[in-house]
């Protein structure tokens, strides 16, 4: 099976690539903006004619879209996630590979939802900000393609690799900064916020099981279980072994001096909502992997944290 790869160099990318490597029945080509890409192509100012003739060119079997922005304006996270995804959607209606398509969604698409439910897939979508709201555009985009298509709406991404701006990849680093000043106590804010939090290799593997499957429209990947932020906080200063106390500040966590500018006018940098834009709570009903793509969660969060520690460790 040929396998064309967009966004192999990403945060998901990379583990998607390592999966498919791994399957001697898979022949990748990864397609990107980077030097190291199999072949060099920006998917969010390429023409989809250009990227049509290589499709035609190619002829892979599967095309799998990790490529995007997590981060920006909101007219940069839309000409990353959706005018991207359209131009690839395009392509592939004009190509006569006749592919299927993996587009990598995500939990930030629903939006705030209840405590204590679990979100299915066919709740009603209402993105808190401009990601969520790119990247339900791009959602729409495939759905509405007429391609062979799945979306996995990834709900929040852990484990090896964890960006140093996440949530628990600016736990690990408070931690990390703490053990080595000798702080006898750690101010944390927004703690609050609970999460399904799903580590990134077995995402790695959900998308390779909807390689393979003939699903199409969406499905949640995630374990099903909401996490606390105030319990992984407190998972990782054991397993960092920060023999201090942890503080909890009221409100959200302040926001980087690189996202404000430094000290603002009148006081420290302010605090700003949970990145996502999906409020306190968000927890995934994940029984559509289980039956459609045979696929649920492996990996424990504690082995997660563990993954995210260590690599925090090594910057000490």
């Amino acid at each position: 099976m040929r396998v064309l790869l967009l966004g192999a160099n990403g945060y998901l990318g990379r583990f998607v690539a390592d999966r498919l490597l791994a399957d001697p029945a898979v022949q990748l080509t990864a397609l990107g903006r980077g030097d190291d890409a199999d072949v060099r192509f920006d998917l969010s100012t390429g023409s989809p004619g250009a990227l049509t003739r290589f499709l035609d060119a190619v002829h892979p079997g599967v095309v799998i879209n990790c490529a995007g922005a997590i981060r920006g304006t909101a007219s940069e996270l839309a000409r990353h996630n959706t005018v991207a995804t359209a131009t690839l959607c395009e392509s592939l209606r004009r190509s006569g590979c006749r592919a299927r398509l993996v587009q990598i969604g995500c939990a930030a698409e629903y939006g705030p939802s209840q405590h204590g439910s679990s979100i299915a897939e066919d709740a009603v979508a209402r993105p808190g900000g401009p990601y969520g709201v790119s990247k339900l555009a791009a959602t729409e985009l495939v759905l509405g393609s007429g391609l062979d298509a799945i979306v996995l709406r990834v709900f929040s991404p852990t484990g090896p690799g964890t960006p140093a701006g996440s949530p628990l990849g600016r736990l690990a680093d408070s931690l990390r900064r703490a053990m080595q000043h000798g702080d006898s106590e750690l101010k944390l804010g927004g703690l609050g916020v609970q999460r399904d939090f799903v580590d990134v290799r077995d995402v790695a593997r959900a998308v390779h099981a909807a390689t393979l499957s003939a699903a199409q429209g969406v499905v949640n990947i995630g374990t099903g279980h909401a996490v606390r932020l105030r319990e992984a906080a407190a998972a990782l200063a054991r397993i960092s072994g920060f023999g201090g106390t942890l503080l909890e500040l009221e409100g959200p966590p302040p926001l980087p001096r690189q996202a404000t500018g430094g000290e603002l006018p009148g006081g420290p940098p302010q605090a700003a909502p949970y990145p996502d834009g999906c409020g306190a709570w968000q927890q995934a009903d994940v029984r559509t992997a289980r039956d459609r793509l045979g696929w649920r969660a492996r990996i424990g969060f504690e082995e997660s944290l563990a993954d995210i520690w260590m690599e925090a460790a090594c910057r000490m």
